[in-house]
Order: structure tokens, then sequence, then C-alpha cells
């Protein structure tokens, strides 16, 4: 987004402002949004292998392009209930796996949409509420909320998600 601003000398300046990239999807029926930077691709989700010991909301291991990767269900992470969307029982929902790489490990992240790419200036996230951030599963993982036309959108620092101990199971 750009911006004239008028200088004293009386010449205007194009000033663009910051913006954010991020790849947006639904949990429930809000929409979250993830750094597009720290999305290394989105795939429709392979088939899942359960893996035992692991918490609920690792789903299993799946083999995204000759990786096998944790796939976690952030719904169930976060306790937040699905929608339930009527659909033809002969064709099931696709869910879509956006894998995501961090310094130590990849994860996969199931989301029931397509997840969209949507640009946002840096002066419409605000930073999250501190109640919020206090009662939350780990320390600050909510980076801020975006506005967006009407829309609010929760932007997630993915890789505050886990704790340092669920990072240690996964890499084993």
């Amino acid at each position: 987004m750009a911006k004239e601003e008028e200088a004293t000398t009386g010449r205007r300046d194009l000033v663009v402002e910051p913006v954010i990239h991020l790849i947006v999807f639904k949990l429930g029926s809000e929409e979250y949004g993830i750094r597009i930077e720290q999305v290394k691709e989105v795939t429709i989700t392979p088939e899942i292998t359960r893996m035992p010991k692991t918490p609920s909301f690792i789903k299993g291991v799946a083999n995204i392009r000759g990786d096998i990767i944790a796939i976690m269900d952030l719904e169930e992470r976060f306790k937040i209930t699905p929608v339930v969307e009527e659909y033809d029982s002969l064709k099931p929902k696709k869910t879509y796996t956006l894998a995501l790489e961090a310094k130590d490990y990849t994860i996969g992240l199931i989301v029931r949409d397509v997840p969209q790419s949507l640009s946002i200036p840096v002066s419409r996230i605000d930073k999250a509420p501190a109640f919020i951030q206090d009662i939350n599963i780990n320390d600050n993982f909510i980076e801020g909320i975006g506005k967006h036309e009407g829309r609010l959108i929760i932007v997630l620092d993915i890789f505050k998600i886990l704790t340092s101990e669920e990072v240690q199971q996964l890499k084993e």
C-alpha cells in the first residue's frame, strides 16, 4: 500500500508501507495466518500412518515428496471444535497439509479448506491482548491480530506452538 506524503519542501514522496505475506486458513470458524516464509509447501493431505506414544494432536506421519514428516491437527492442539459441514458422503472432503520447515524439524499442519495467500500491511496487525498471551499453551505463539477488509486473522508464529519437549519427541 503506498501513501503520498508532502514534505516541508512542497514535493511529494511516495512511501511504501511494509507488508506481511501470509498463508491464511480456517480453524473452526476463525481465520488464522502463518507467515509465508514459514511454509515450505501446500499439498493435498497424503495417507497418514498413526505412530504410537505421540500426543493425540499429532495424527501420525506422512510421506510428502519423499520426506517422512509428523502431521499435526491444530484444531485439536488448540481445543477448537471443527465446523461440521454438510457434504456428499460418497465424496469425502479433502484436507490440505501445510509443510513447515523449522531449523530442527519439519512438520505438517492439517487444514480443512484450501489455504489462501494474503498480504497485510504491518500497520494493520495489532499485538494480541496480554491476557490472551498469558493463558496460551506455549509462550507467545500468537504474533498478532491482522485486520483485512472487515476480517480478523489471528497471525501465528508456528515455531512457538510446540514445547521444547514436544519438538524433541518429534525429532526422535
